[in-house]
This record gives structure tokens, C-alpha cells and sequence, in this order.
């Protein structure tokens, strides 16, 4: 009962707020220590800092101790073609002394009730552990299939356009362009700029830390491109690929076939695509059982804003449903809602569909359909099944951004 009572005292006396710009290298140095940063000069790392598109969340104990930290960073990404503001929730950490004293909940109490005044749809991360996250609301989002094969199980692809390496200091843009085309059809893909390609792209040592980018052209025009990383695990070296994206048919196929090249340099060709598109379903090769697959579960997303989250997604036609949400921390989500099509209005109907908010995360960006749903605990049924069936189902996901 003591240890209750002071576990109490520490959660009142504890200060939850915005970090001003003089804290932030204190906040680095928590994140650093807690993430195991390897540096030299911790000095330098802290000048990189740029507060410019995020927003630092720290909490203090009552000595003015910055105990632990959060980064949420801003971003836009595609829903159903819809561009939406989303939360990129980062650098989570707390120092050891610290723990148990509930500090990073308290954080997300203040930061996810902020996001929303401030227009967030959403909000994304990458847990060290699903049930640590799902407290705050959180909810596993299946994101990629990672398929791992000897490059002799693309013989049959060839590709005969042209090849272009890129060096640092080239341009961007034609990578920027056929990733743009391709993440307009998936949901949770992020609206880049050039900047944040560059980003995706840069390398300081290319034979040092062997990363490299190529672009593939077909009849002058790129369709394609991809970057991958060299693994050296002896007795024979790894190619992972790190991201890859087309623009059409070609596009893909000539990934493929550019990655067959490599069977006198590889062991092993490890290669991530996205949900939806299932290499073993569409792969034409005498050795396709020799294809590995393993899926992706390390993200996590959570609805910021029910009502928009509502009005964005994609209606099947003539939709009008009743849609019942509670949300633990976001009180304004708490609310019943009649979709009719492009609208959304609050109503005191009758629901069809009673759900948290974590369960319509996943339903709402396609992670899970209506029959998978209706196996968790937190989602009932009471009517229009079959028109609920049509507006929540599986949909194509990427996410390409790491926060």
C-alpha cells in the first residue's frame, strides 16, 4: 500500500510539458544513453538537432530533473488518396533511475490531447513492445512482407533498360518522382520532398558502408528504383534491400531483373515489399519454394481525430452507417457518429458497429478486414454487417519513413 501511495505522490508532482530549445541536447543525451548511440562527440550530434518539424515533449520531477522524453514529428501521409497531417512519435525514452513512475504515459496523455487541437489524423511509431503502446491507445499495424531467397530464384527476370547509379551529390528528382507516383496508392506512405529523399538516399562512404541507389529508365522514362544496403555475413554476402518502388509492370520486373544480376556477388537477396503486394502470389520461378516470408508487425499506429479519420477514408456506394468509438485519453473521440457517404455528423442513433479506438486504427487504414475484426474483444456488431464488410477491409500499406 506504500508503494502505491508514493507511486501516487510522484505521478502528482511530475511536470509534463513542451521542451524549449535550450533542453533539447539534455533530451538527446537521455535518448542517446537509452538507445545505446555510440559517439565520439556528442557535441556534434546535438548541433544536428532540428526542432523545426516536431515537437519535443519532456517530463520533469519536482527538482526540475528531465526525467524522460518524446519526439513527435509532423508529417503527411496518404489515406485512401487523401493527404492527412500524422504524428511520427520517436526518441521515447526514459532514464533508468526514473522507471516505474509512469512518466511516458503521462506524456502521451498531454502530447496525443495536444496533436488533436493542433489538426493530427493520426498518429504512428515503432514499439519495442505492442502492449507498452497499446496503453496509450496504439494498435499493430501489419505493414510489409520481408522475402528472403538466393538470387537464382530470379533467373527467369531480365531487365533491358538503362541503369543509372546514383552518386551523392545527383539529383534527386527522377527518384522522387517515381516514389511519388507509387505512394499515392498505399496507405501510411508518406508525402515526401526532396529533401526527405535526399535523406532516404545519403551516403558519406559508399565502399565504407556499401549503400547504394539505382534508377531504372524504360524508353528514357524511370519506372523504378531501388536502394539496398551490402551485408557482409560469411561465408556469403547479403543484399538487403532497403526500399524499392515502380511505377508500372516494367517497374517491378525490371527490380527483379536487376537483382537476378547478382548471383556471383550474393548468397542471399533480402527484400521488403509492401502490404498488398505478395511476391509468392505473383513470382514466376521453378524455385519458389525456396522464397522465405516473413511479415512485418514493428508499427503502430493510433486515430488522433475520429471525425476526420472518418471522413477520409473510402465509402463504398450508398454508405450510411453508425459508427460508436471510445477513446480512454482523446474525450472528444468519444462520440457516435452516422457516415452517409461524404458525411460525417454526430448523432444519438443506434450504432452498427461499436469499437475502440484502437480496433478502428487498424480497420480504418486497412491492416485488418471486417471477419478479422470481429474476432477482438473491443469491436461488436449489431447490424450491417455486409455494408461494414465493404468499407473496412484490407487495403495496399507502405511505410517508409522511421521516426
Amino acid at each position: 500500500m506504500e508503494k502505491h501511495d508514493n507511486r501516487s505522490r510522484e505521478l502528482q508532482i511530475m511536470k509534463i510539458r513542451k521542451l524549449r530549445k535550450n533542453e533539447l541536447p539534455e533530451a538527446y543525451l537521455i535518448s542517446a544513453y537509452c538507445f545505446h548511440v555510440r559517439t565520439d562527440d556528442t557535441d556534434a550530434e546535438i548541433r544536428k538537432i532540428d526542432a523545426s518539424n516536431r515537437g519535443d515533449w519532456g517530463a520533469f520531477d519536482d527538482d526540475g530533473t528531465l526525467m524522460a522524453r518524446i519526439i513527435n514529428n509532423h508529417y503527411t501521409f496518404y489515406l485512401d488518396g487523401h493527404e492527412i497531417p500524422v504524428g511520427g512519435v520517436g526518441a521515447v525514452s526514459t532514464l533508468p533511475e526514473y522507471r516505474d513512475r509512469g512518466a511516458i504515459r503521462e506524456i502521451f496523455k498531454k502530447l496525443l490531447k495536444d496533436a488533436y487541437k493542433n489538426g493530427e489524423v493520426l498518429s504512428a511509431l515503432f514499439p519495442f513492445k505492442h502492449e507498452f503502446y497499446r496503453k496509450s491507445g496504439y494498435e499493430t499495424i501489419t505493414h510489409r512482407n520481408r522475402y528472403t531467397f538466393a538470387p537464382a530464384v530470379l533467373s527467369g527476370y531480365h531487365f533491358d533498360g538503362e541503369v543509372k547509379k546514383w552518386n551523392t551529390g545527383d539529383p534527386v528528382t527522377e527518384f522522387l518522382s517515381v516514389y511519388s507516383g507509387f505512394a499515392r496508392g498505399f496507405n501510411l506512405a508518406a508525402v515526401r520532398t526532396e529533401e526527405m529523399m535526399r535523406e532516404h538516399m545519403k551516403v558519406d562512404k559508399p565502399f565504407a558502408d556499401r549503400k547504394f541507389s539505382y534508377l531504372f529508365e524504360q524508353g528514357g522514362k524511370p519506372v523504378a528504383y531501388l536502394i539496398f544496403t551490402d551485408i557482409r555475413h560469411d561465408p556469403a554476402a547479403i543484399l538487403e534491400v532497403e526500399e524499392c518502388a515502380w511505377t508500372c509492370r516494367d517497374g517491378f520486373n525490371a527490380i527483379l531483373g536487376f537483382l537476378a544480376r547478382f548471383e556471383a556477388d550474393y548468397g542471399e537477396i533480402s527484400l521488403p515489399l509492401p502490404l498488398g503486394i505478395d511476391l509468392l502470389r505473383i513470382i514466376r520461378s521453378p524455385l519458389s519454394y525456396h522464397v522465405e516470408k516473413k511479415t512485418g508487425q514493428n508499427f503502430m499506429a493510433r486515430v488522433i481525430n475520429t471525425e476526420k479519420l472518418l471522413e477520409m477514408i473510402r465509402k463504398p456506394a450508398g454508405c450510411d452507417l453508425v459508427i460508436k468509438v471510445t477513446d480512454e485519453i482523446i474525450k472528444e473521440n468519444n462520440r457516435t457518429f452516422r457516415v452517409r457517404d461524404s458525411k460525417v455528423i454526430e448523432t444519438k442513433a443506434a450504432a452498427d458497429i461499436e469499437l475502440s479506438e484502437r480496433a478502428l486504427s487498424q480497420m480504418a487504414v486497412g491492416a485488418v478486414n471486417l471477419d478479422e475484426a470481429m474476432l477482438r474483444e473491443d469491436v461488436t456488431v449489431r447490424a450491417k454487417e455486409e455494408m461494414l464488410r465493404m468499407l473496412f477491409r484490407e487495403k495496399n500499406i507502405f511505410v517508409g519513413e522511421h521516426f
